[in-house]
């Protein structure tokens, strides 16, 4: 390994030396070999370096998923570079406010994102390397040069020195707030992703060794969710580290039916959605064509970000009877914190997750939850994790905590503990609703509206409350022809939890998300406030 622990660049030249004809990477039917991979990320490796770019500088990518996002990625690390990943839903204010406090020095973008790139670019004078992908029906400009050209050149050794300590920096959002930079350590990023799948990385001395071990080239896996995201590029940096080849398709917008067609023709083994947002698209395409899919071939279907209903979960693993369904809690902060399995004839019912050794709960007042104790607590993540905010201490110091004399990511994650050490999710403390003092974590309640027949997706709000002070509401997406109605949401409610968790408005609309399907707060907070109003 490098100086200073595991770095992507090694795990990944190691791989294409061990594998150099295996596919690394699989798009709109065409294929990159392990050996086309290097030598594209080699490639654009060199241009950054030769435009100035110095050790540590940061690489904004403004892409949507393909193949060139990975390779950018990993010429990145090549040179030691920083990846910064960026929304590509962000315009105008947002993507000057992320390219500055990033100190973006080369941004590469999208063809057919480039109005809002040309919006901004005048601001942004830090950047000395601006590169356009093509794209179905844009136009590149001509201040930019073209990723092709840039990516097919010849290329050798970029001269620097890579380390366990060079960045990659990824930008969350939140549910509130500006874009914050989480700076994983590759060597961090690495150990946390290896040890979420049960594999020990020092058992191998040095890269070329763990390539060596592996006795073929690993799955195709497919990444829904985009890469832009923590869930996404997260399932994708393991399974390339095992030789195995990640296969995106070109959409620029969720398609049920194209998903499905490349996750059959291509034998995709892994898939990586977020929850009901994908999988119930996903379910309605199987029922309304059945047959037109065999999905026995998949092994593993993997959610971050957002839980799955029972029923979808049912109805996805009825359709992929071998594969095994993981429910994953994380943070962009924190990686993968807990897991919950499922299985095609296993009974459906609210998730329980196990947590690994480097896991806590903590209760409000420092103290250690007890198991069974039924104390809320917060998900503290020691072990692998990051080194805090990029330019923002005072964040780092409230996020990143000392327990039990040991740094900690306290991000915000509400849970229970079982008698025997498994926890029951409640949700993120930044979207808790306190009525009239009591708490309400939106999960438990969405789950039992869910599970209402004709309901397609739910989301919990608190709303201002004059005598509560916060007010609980729901908002409800019905499927076309489905008899719903307020008092039948509240009864399913209250027939199942306590009464002050019963939402006292129920909004019906659609519910929007952004486009990790993660929830989109501030519009979801007007849909309700014009329905009230």
């Amino acid at each position: 390994m490098s100086a200073e622990g595991w770095n992507y660049a090694d795990v990944f030249e190691a791989v294409a030396r061990r594998f150099p004809d295996a596919p690394a990477q699989i798009s709109d039917g065409r294929t990159w070999t392990w050996s086309d991979f290097d030598r594209r990320a080699g490639a654009v490796a060199a241009r950054l370096v030769g435009a100035g770019l110095g050790p540590q500088s940061k690489v904004a990518l403004f892409l949507y998923n393909g193949p060139e996002y990975l390779e950018c990625v990993y010429g990145a690390f090549k040179a030691s570079l920083v990846p910064v990943n960026t929304n590509y839903r962000y315009a105008g204010a947002e993507l000057v406010h992320l390219w500055e406090d990033s100190d973006a020095e080369a941004v590469v973008f999208h063809a057919d994102l480039v109005d809002r790139v040309e919006q901004v670019r005048g601001r942004l004078t830090g950047v000395k390397l601006w590169v356009c992908v093509d794209a179905a029906g844009a136009v590149c400009p001509d201040w930019a040069e073209r990723y092709e050209a840039l990516a097919a050149a010849e290329a050798g050794p970029t001269g620097r020195e890579r380390s366990g300590r060079d960045l990659l920096l990824l930008y969350t959002g939140g549910t509130t707030g500006r874009p914050k930079g989480v700076m994983w350590p590759q060597d961090s990023l690495f150990r946390n992703l290896e040890e979420g799948y049960g594999r020990d990385p020092d058992v191998y001395e040095d890269a070329d060794a763990r390539a060596q071990g592996l006795a073929k080239p690993g799955p195709r896996v497919l990444p829904a969710a985009p890469l832009m995201h923590g869930t996404a590029l997260w399932f994708a940096l393991p399974a390339l580290g095992q030789g195995g080849c990640v296969v995106t398709v070109p959409d620029r917008s969720f398609q049920a039916a194209s998903l499905l067609d490349t996750v059959v023709r291509e034998e995709v083994k892994g898939l990586c959605i977020v929850g009901d947002a994908f999988g119930r698209p996903l379910v309605e395409a199987l029922d309304a064509e059945p047959g037109r899919w065999d999905l026995t071939g998949l092994r593993l279907i993997f959610s971050s970000g957002v839980l799955f209903s029972a029923e979808v979960k049912q109805r996805l693993l009825a359709a992929a009877p071998r594969a095994t369904l993981v429910d994953s809690i994380g943070t962009s902060e924190s990686g993968g914190v807990a897991r919950a399995q499922a299985r095609a004839g296993e009974e459906p019912g609210a998730p329980t997750f196990t947590v690994g050794p480097h896991t806590k709960v903590v209760a409000e007042d420092g103290t250690l939850v007890e198991p069974g104790s039924g104390e809320r607590g917060r998900l503290a993540v020691g072990g692998s994790i990051p080194i805090g905010y990029y330019g923002d201490p005072e964040k780092t110091a409230e996020t990143f905590v000392v327990v039990d004399g040991v740094t900690h990511v306290v991000a915000g994650d509400w849970c229970t503990v079982d008698a025997d050490g498994s926890i029951r999710f409640l949700g993120r403390g930044s979207v808790c609703i306190n009525t009239g003092g009591e708490k309400v974590y939106p999960e438990e309640v969405e789950e039992v509206i869910k599970r209402l027949p004709g309901v397609r997706d739910a989301v919990l709000l608190g709303v201002p409350d004059e005598r509560f002070g916060e007010a609980v509401a729901a908002v409800v997406d019905l499927a076309d022809g489905a008899s719903v109605g307020p008092e039948d949401v509240q009864g399913a409610v209250r027939g199942s939890l306590a009464g002050y968790k019963v939402p006292r408005h129920v909004v019906f609309a659609d519910v929007a998300r952004q486009a990790n399907g993660k929830l989109d707060y501030p519009v979801l907070r007007e849909v309700v406030a014009d329905a009230l109003a």
